[in-house]
């Protein structure tokens, strides 16, 4: 029997995985972890034989988990991840650390069932490796230590599976990025917010749009991580900017001087966005006075990047988003009724 324990960060895959896997005689899931940190304390527990480890999760992704593993309590591993296709530098990465097997996982939950016959075969393998000692102490499994912002990722360029949305807006902003959050489902993908808006204000604005919408808004904390079916917004103040870390995505908050007499600025936050993000990201720009906002949503469209401006009869003041499209950098301009299902469809690409 090949003791088995899933690591990965979506509930939905752990079980369906738990259960496609159980079908099998020689197979026992032992247990499952959604991140590193609880797998850590599995592993010493429950002694697996084979480790199944996704490459994107909170706090510490996959890769990073893998390397060290192999260092303090080596194991075999077999990647389960969409981020890792054949050939791809994921794989080569993961092979390289001390992965027996990689399985590919489309990310739909309905393909599942598909991928766990895959898995079986690639767990019978990794059981019967010999290249992994198993006779390190249990003990070096609490060596494995927090890497939150450094990865072995740090230097390759990802297709991740959750995307970005980026939104900003200034004067009548406030409604109009409350419409378009009213529409969207609790699973929709991570969001990231700049609405001209002066310290003090932006706390009460974000716990407003909270009680009012289907996702999760709130005002950013430094260092937070974006996870789908939540909302950061800036706050008033500090400029906001999206960073990486492996495959996971978190913002920086940081003071410094108005970007367009504006801080925090769209432009700022959109800027960061096509660095970090390129073609995993989704840019709106909202109704607003100025200026702040068009040319970092044309460095967004550049990177590869979807790009929507509200239209000029449904703006209050059709000022940001008409330089936006002045400057080349609106692959689509909408009213504000149209603007979310947009995004949510350019996001789903």
């Amino acid at each position: 029997m090949i003791k088995v324990l899933i690591v990965d960060d979506s509930a939905v895959v752990r079980k369906v995985l738990t259960e496609e896997l159980s079908k099998f005689s020689d197979i026992n899931v032992v247990g499952t972890a959604p991140d590193a940190y609880v797998a850590r304390e599995k592993i010493v527990k429950l002694m697996p034989d084979v480790i199944t480890l996704d490459i994107e999760m909170p706090r510490m992704d996959g890769l990073t988990f893998l390397e060290k593993l192999m260092k303090h309590f080596p194991l075999p591993v077999v990647i389960v991840s969409s981020l890792a296709p054949k050939n791809s530098d994921n794989a080569i990465k993961a092979m390289s650390l001390g992965a027996v097997e990689i399985v590919n996982k489309t990310g739909s939950q309905y393909s599942l069932p598909d991928v766990a016959g895959n898995l079986v075969r690639a767990i019978r393998n990794a059981a019967g490796a010999k290249v992994f000692a198993k006779n390190t102490p249990a003990s070096k499994a609490s060596e494995i230590k927090p890497a939150p912002f450094k990865s072995p990722l740090s230097d390759i360029k990802l297709q991740t599976t959750h995307k970005i949305i980026a939104i900003g807006a200034s004067t009548g902003g406030t409604q109009a990025t409350e419409a378009v959050l009213k529409t969207l489902q609790p699973d929709s993908p991570a969001i990231v917010i700049v609405q001209h808006m002066p310290e003090g204000f932006t706390k009460f604005y974000a716990k407003r749009l909270n009680e009012v919408c289907p996702i999760e808004v709130r005002e950013a904390k430094d260092e937070d991580y974006l996870v789908p079916g939540v909302a950061l917004l800036a706050p008033g103040g500090m400029h906001m900017l999206l960073q990486k870390s492996g495959a996971r995505y978190f913002v920086k908050l940081k003071d410094g001087p108005p970007v367009h007499h504006q801080k925090p600025s769209v432009d700022v936050l959109f800027q960061s966005v096509a660095r970090a993000a390129g073609k995993n990201a989704v840019g709106v720009i909202l109704t607003g006075m100025g200026s702040d906002g068009a040319e970092g949503l044309l460095e967004m469209h550049k990177a590869g990047a979807y790009t929507i401006a509200q239209d000029e009869k449904t703006c209050v003041v059709y000022g940001m988003p008409k330089e936006a499209v002045n400057a080349g950098a609106v692959s689509q301009s909408l009213p504000l009724e149209s603007i979310a299902q947009a995004m949510i469809e350019a996001a789903s690409k």
